[in-house]
């Protein structure tokens, strides 16, 4: 297991009870970070989109995580 320092900003502060968890993870990639936090955080699912930046650019699933690097959830923005 990794383990993975998320930050987190509007909604997803609320649903993870915090602005910042710890999150383990079965592999080092940004897909496998996404899945464990719908595993610990199901209500993440119900969020129309959740971008995940490492060190403050959006990065995709195959994304390799390294423990020294800024993990922030991104979740849906509205404005106008």
């Amino acid at each position: 297991m990794n383990t993975f320092r998320v930050r987190a900003f509007g909604i997803t502060k609320d649903i993870l009870g915090g602005k910042e968890t710890v999150v383990e993870a079965s592999g080092k990639t940004v897909g496998d970070l996404r899945t464990s936090l719908l595993q610990k955080y199901p209500q993440l699912a119900g969020l129309r989109s959740l971008f995940i930046a490492v060190n403050n650019a959006y990065a995709d699933d195959a994304s390799v995580l390294n423990d020294e690097d800024e993990i922030a959830l991104i979740p849906p923005v509205s404005g106008g």
